[in-house]
């Protein structure tokens, strides 16, 4: 495939940037990449792993001449990034971002971002419970979805080009609304997450059960939750705080639901636990359906790269 891209500026290079450089390369989707991240131990990992073409000291360097520059940090992080890297984008030069919530990158970083300059914030639905540029890997994306949240003024060829990318990298794109795109998460991404970290925190509480039965029980469920809860501790505080209204609303939601179940519990209610259980089953045959995970044993997940 031909390049879509001739730069491609990588600001923060964990799992998802580090992903795109090994995608990028594969498909052949950037004529250079170059890439930054705050710490020196990971900009010298970078340099020594070659996945970037060029490693900078600051993004303020990573940026210049890029086509398009992707923000691949943590949300609480976009502010003052943004700031450093106005006056030194290239007119015409598109910015995304792959943060997993959208209203608080827009309004951390657009205010920042020079006239002529095409603002596309982005978020792959991809990931594992790794981090750090080590992890990437090119087929990280594919098959998962995308979501785009262009601005209003961005041209729809811009808003295509970028669209190509993805899908180059084998991601499905599709576009949305931004209060949308929220609420979704919330009830998709980020509410499972802290009930994630929740169980977790329950189980490391209840000192009646030993840690080694913890471990060695964990596949009876347990396991899942601390594959999600070991995820990037700055990133998902960032995402709470940062996603405050939808978050709360489906958190109370969800209390709402299992106040129902417990009352079923306790009153013996039989009828009303299958029912719910069978309905909640078929979501999950939803999701295998639509490719997003297989029906296969060990919850459908292989080696490091599940």
């Amino acid at each position: 495939m031909a390049a879509i891209y001739d730069r491609v500026a990588l600001i923060g290079l964990g799992l998802i940037a580090s992903s795109m450089a090994h995608a990028m390369r594969a498909e052949g989707l950037a004529g250079e990449i170059v890439g930054t991240a705050r710490s020196a131990e990971t900009r010298e990992t970078v340099s020594e792993m070659g996945f970037c073409d060029r490693v900078t000291d600051t993004a303020a360097e990573a940026v210049e001449g890029a086509d398009l520059v992707v923000l691949a940090i943590p949300v609480g992080a976009m502010n003052p990034v943004a700031r450093e890297i106005g006056p030194h984008l290239k007119p015409g030069a598109t910015v995304t971002d792959v943060g997993s919530v959208k209203r608080a990158v827009i309004d951390a970083v657009a205010p920042h971002l020079p006239e002529g300059v095409h603002f596309i914030p982005g978020h792959p639905l991809a990931g594992t419970e790794h981090s750090g540029p080590k992890s990437g890997f090119a087929e990280l994306f594919e098959n998962r979805f995308t979501i785009l949240v262009p601005q209003e003024d961005v041209p729809e060829a811009e808003v295509g080009k970028l669209t190509r990318f993805w899908q180059g990298m084998g991601a499905n794109v599709e576009l949305m609304d931004v209060e949308h795109h929220d609420l979704v998460l919330a009830v998709t991404s980020h509410t499972p997450h802290l009930i994630a970290y929740t169980m977790v925190g329950v189980a490391d509480d209840l000192r009646r059960v030993t840690d080694s039965e913890v471990i060695k029980y964990s596949a009876a469920g347990f396991r899942d939750f601390t594959r999600i809860a070991a995820s990037d501790p700055t990133m998902w505080r960032d995402v709470f705080l940062n996603n405050k209204e939808a978050t709360l609303e489906i958190l109370g939601r969800f209390t709402e639901e299992l106040f129902a179940l417990q009352r079923a519990i306790r009153t013996g209610n039989g009828e009303l636990l299958f029912d719910y259980f069978t309905r909640t089953r078929a979501i999950r045959r939803g999701i295998v359906e639509a490719g997003q995970d297989t029906d296969a044993p060990n919850f459908g997940r292989g080696g490091s790269k599940s």
